[in-house]
């Protein structure tokens, strides 16, 4: 699973997942991309499972970048545990995801390959998507809604 080799605090606030992403919102390196439609933590086996599911439809042609990373803890306490004692311990590890924030990226495949890729990889993650090619984002994501 993906998380951060170290980090400066062990243990962080939960936060707030207000607004649109103002970063990574455009398709900077593939043809074609998965955006997420609503805010959401995809957990570190989330990415994963997505990864697997876009290299295995593709049988590892063309090139696929994540453009999310794991990089914030989630701590939990465990069953049946009395309040107070403190904070509970890091359980697993989440990239905060913003509507409009572009998560996967892929390339060098024919464009019924990429979108059926990404729509197996869709089917993974916590939140909606879409696909979307790289004509689509110019100039950053289009409200729709």
């Amino acid at each position: 699973m993906l998380m951060p080799k170290r980090v400066k605090r062990r243990k962080q606030f939960r936060g707030t997942m207000r607004g649109k992403a103002l970063r990574g919102n455009v398709i900077s390196y593939g043809e074609f991309g998965l955006v997420a439609t609503e805010p959401a933590w995809v957990r570190s086996n989330q990415i994963e499972a997505a990864r697997v599911a876009l290299t295995r439809y593709t049988k590892r042609a063309g090139q696929v970048w994540i453009k999310i990373f794991p990089d914030k803890p989630v701590t939990a306490k465990p069953a049946e545990t009395r309040m107070g004692s403190g904070k509970g311990t890091v359980e697993y590890w989440v990239a905060v995801v913003k509507p409009g924030r572009v998560m996967f990226e892929i390339a060098g495949v024919p464009e019924a390959d990429a979108r059926e890729a990404l729509r197996l990889a869709m089917h993974k993650l916590p939140c909606k998507c879409k696909i979307v090619s790289k004509a689509d984002l110019e100039g950053g994501v289009s409200d729709e809604n």
